[in-house]
């Protein structure tokens, strides 16, 4: 992905409120789980404390695919 071009609708999107949504493809070609709750991250949140893993994991389900 380093040198790669940062691709709208493939690697990102904005949501409803404006925020910038990093998608699954763009989190798995990253390669890891930085930790910060990513709404798409396909590593179960794995480098996230314990509490948010337990909070996120739920959310992540009722999530459309992007």
């Amino acid at each position: 992905m380093a040198n790669e071009e940062f691709i709208e609708k493939i690697h990102f999107y904005f949501d409803e409120s404006g925020l910038m949504v990093m998608t699954e493809k763009y989190l798995l070609e990253r390669g890891f789980c930085c930790g910060k709750g990513c709404r798409h991250c396909p590593f179960d949140y794995e480098n996230a404390g314990k509490k948010a893993r337990k909070e996120l994991s739920p959310k992540k389900k009722n999530l459309p695919n992007q």
